[in-house]
């Protein structure tokens, strides 16, 4: 848990120094140290097919650093409002609210247990948000330590909240996914979905691609389809999940009950049959 909470401190301060579309694709590198560290402390046998899989994370995320683009320099909470109101990035938010509403009021109801799609579209387009608002809660505070304080801009507490609203419902669906699907399939998933709409996110609120050449840009993008393909790779070596509760090794047991003689009588596990009770069955009675 100690090691958790650093990791997102971390997290939270990278946010701070590097953009989203930088930040967010490398957090697969975690998924590396995971396997290298379940093969030495947990005997978790790392297959080859699974050092590919490092190895393709690790060639996408260099080739993310080599070719990302820049962090823009923002000198008040002002600012990031400006950006954060902007008409595109407003019909962004208003059209990741909507799908939310229309994926939570509607679809989880009927398909939440069955489609993994519900509670991983849910857990993504909002945490799309989140990134969004933690960075300029990121940004607040580092102009603050800086000497410019924020804290009196009304601004900064609305990005607070709406970080404090996303993170709880990001969590609270990740986990329903967690819960309801295998792990080795939510989460290459949900990390696609949830870079691929970050980085989005990222490019319209701070547009980030702007000044950029053609080729950095394929350059990012193609980096991002290595390390997913190795995250695939990666999941796609774990051991299925049992599912708890159920025990198929036990054969079979049938249980009936028999009207005979205006009588009835159940067979229970210790019942055995009385010499004066016949059954016949048709050989063709199961097929």
């Amino acid at each position: 848990m100690v090691t958790m909470i650093i990791g997102e401190f971390a997290n939270f301060v990278a946010y701070i120094y590097a953009p989203a579309v930088l930040v967010t694709p490398l957090g697969a590198l975690s998924i590396i140290v995971s396997a290298v560290l379940a093969h030495f402390l947990l005997k978790e046998k790392l297959r080859k097919v699974g050092i590919l899989g490092c190895i393709l994370c690790i060639v996408g995320s260099t080739i993310i650093v080599l070719h990302a683009p820049g962090e823009h320099s923002l000198s008040s909470v002002e600012e990031i409002w400006v950006l954060a109101i902007q008409p595109a990035f407003l019909l962004y938010t208003a059209s990741a609210v909507a799908v939310t509403l229309v994926l939570v009021l509607y679809c989880e109801p009927r398909y939440g247990q069955t489609n993994i799609m519900v509670y991983i579209g849910v857990c993504s387009i909002i945490g799309s948000l989140t990134v969004m608002s933690i960075k300029a809660v990121g940004i607040a505070i580092r102009l603050t330590i800086e000497g410019s304080s924020q804290v009196a801009s009304f601004q900064t507490w609305v990005f607070v909240m709406v970080a404090a609203s996303c993170i709880t419902t990001q969590l609270n669906y990740l986990n329903k996914a967690l819960d309801t699907f295998n792990t080795a399939v939510v989460s290459p998933i949900y990390y696609a979905m949830f870079t691929s709409l970050t980085i989005f996110a990222s490019a319209i609120m701070f547009k980030d691609w702007v000044g950029q050449s053609a080729s950095n840009i394929v350059s990012v993008f193609c980096g991002f389809i290595t390390v997913l393909s190795g995250t695939m790779v990666l999941h796609s070596t774990r051991d299925p999940e049992k599912t708890a509760g159920a025990d198929y090794s036990a054969p079979p047991q049938i249980s009936w009950r028999v009207y005979a003689n205006g009588e009835i009588w159940k067979q229970k596990d210790n019942d055995e049959l009385q010499p004066e009770f016949v059954g016949i069955i048709r050989q063709d009675h199961f097929k």
